[in-house]
């Protein structure tokens, strides 16, 4: 049991209507997972404002209410605090109440609109190979030391957060590295968390279906610098022309990366293979297994963070050498007739565009590229025609398709990408709205030697249609379609 008033440090409090010297059991911002001497968090959400569940946590034995208006029915017994942000108080009490377990441990968040799960992912796999416990943040995953849970957000909420922290603290862990999303970052969930470092790696076009501007999607980015303190460190890739900018006014030491530009930390593309890239990084070369100019930007990330976290230079090359790709990045088979089929995340049209140029590196020219793509519903619209555009410009034959439609209607979302397509590049393009049909066909169309991408789920194993989940995996299938077709 915590006392309500330790758990209340730092949160901005406008009034106060009962006593705060009272036991809690936990926090709790669902009313439907009250119990008995829980305090109660009521946010406003984009779909429901928890205000309106205040009674029934209540019922179920709420001792104390957060909120940022009070109820017109206020009851004997029941501690309510009024709040200016019930996300920043969320963001507090459950530090507190986990006895701020980021200060703890050394925290690095990674930001940016791509590159957060595989370098996030990979600094994990760096430093366990170290023999360090680590804890993972990420879209794919929750990793406690070798522990895995299920990942329901790119950035979980506060409650979450400091959870799986405190989980970490318990279990030895001395690094964690997480993934931060503008949603989380604006919607306060990593307030109250200490950071050691921060990355930044791209910022192109996502998410304006929730920030409405590409100006305001950059700045929630950048206030997550603005916080760091002056004892961490931002790494930022300075090729991307929002890097400066990320760190315009942060305390903490500012790092640079980059390919083309000058830079504490530089590489140079060497070879780009299917087998890897040999690069050149501050002078050094090094082999790694993974593919393409956007890893050499993720790897240079990487062995920068580990430099700054305390490794020596030679032994941070040694290990990045050693790193094997994240599941559904630029994941790729070879079949029996010497098809290559490639699984990659690319959501974005930057992603898009990034593994479609990687390919176009490496290919000789004398094989056909077909690449299969769709777009998320009730995501972004905006995206739908650019990410169609870059699609039939960058391959020999595109396959549009359902990606995860959610409540739209997926032919809908098709004929909106379908609108980006130049008039030259008409008969390149099919739409086959069923997922596995299209990877069936475009499995059928090529010949040995070809190149199949299939983009926009990646690690993601299910297909969500009009709100539930069916079990969906791009590689799984795509290996199947493709021993059947060599028997």
């Amino acid at each position: 049991m915590k006392v309500l008033k330790d758990i209340l440090y730092k949160v901005a409090i406008d009034a106060v209507k009962g006593p705060t010297d009272i036991a809690v059991n936990k926090i709790e911002f669902d009313s439907r997972k009250i119990e008995l001497n829980d305090v109660f968090v009521a946010i406003k959400g984009s779909l429901s404002d928890g205000h309106a569940f205040i009674d029934k946590a209540l019922e179920l034995g709420a001792s104390a209410i957060i909120c940022e208006t009070f109820p017109e029915r206020i009851v004997n017994g029941v501690t309510y605090i009024q709040v200016k942000s019930s996300n920043e108080a969320l963001a507090f009490l459950s530090a507190n109440f986990y006895e701020n377990p980021s200060q703890k441990l050394r925290l690095v968040g990674v930001t940016g609109t791509n590159g957060k799960t595989t370098i996030a992912s990979l600094l994990y796999q760096l430093f366990k190979n170290v023999g360090y416990k680590v804890g993972l943040l990420s879209t794919v995953k929750i990793l406690v030391d070798e522990t895995e849970h299920k990942a329901t957000h790119t950035t979980p909420d506060s409650l979450t957060i400091n959870h799986f922290l405190n989980e970490m603290v318990e279990t030895g862990c001395e690094f964690c590295f997480m993934e931060v999303s503008s949603h989380g970052v604006h919607q306060k969930r990593t307030e109250a968390l200490h950071f050691e470092g921060g990355i930044f790696t791209n910022l192109s076009h996502d998410h304006l279906d929730y920030h409405n501007t590409f100006a305001e999607y950059r700045d929630v980015k950048k206030s997550f610098f603005d916080h760091l303190p002056k004892s961490a460190f931002a790494i930022v890739n300075v090729d991307d022309k929002n890097g400066a900018v990320m760190v315009q006014n942060t305390k903490a030491k500012k790092v640079t990366y980059a390919l083309k530009s000058y830079a504490d930390y530089r590489a140079q593309i060497l070879e780009n293979q299917f087998t890897g890239l040999l690069l050149k990084v501050n002078n050094h070369e090094l082999w790694t297994k993974l593919i393409g100019s956007f890893n050499a930007y993720n790897l240079l990330a990487i062995f920068a963070t580990a430099i700054e976290l305390g490794l020596e230079e030679q032994e941070a090359l040694r290990l990045v050498s050693a790193l094997e790709s994240v599941s559904g990045r630029f994941q790729y088979i070879v079949s029996e007739s010497k098809i290559t089929a490639i699984v990659d995340y690319a959501h974005t049209p930057d992603a898009l565009e990034n593994v479609l140029k990687t390919i176009e590196n490496i290919r000789t020219r004398n094989e056909q590229l077909i690449t299969i793509v769709g777009c998320g519903g009730d995501r972004d619209k905006t995206k739908r025609p650019i990410m169609a555009k870059i699609a039939s410009e960058l391959s020999d034959k595109v396959i549009f398709t359902s990606d995860n439609p959610r409540t739209e209607n997926p032919e809908t979302i098709i004929e909106e990408m379908e609108k980006g397509v130049e008039p030259q590049n008409f008969k390149k393009t099919l739409s086959i709205i069923d997922r596995k049909q299209a990877i069936k066909t475009a499995c059928q169309l090529a010949n040995s030697g070809d190149i199949i991408l299939i983009a926009g789920k990646g690690h993601e194993t299910y297909q969500e249609i009009n709100g539930v989940r069916h079990d969906f995996d791009d590689m799984k299938i795509v290996k199947e379609i493709l021993e059947q077709l060599n028997k």
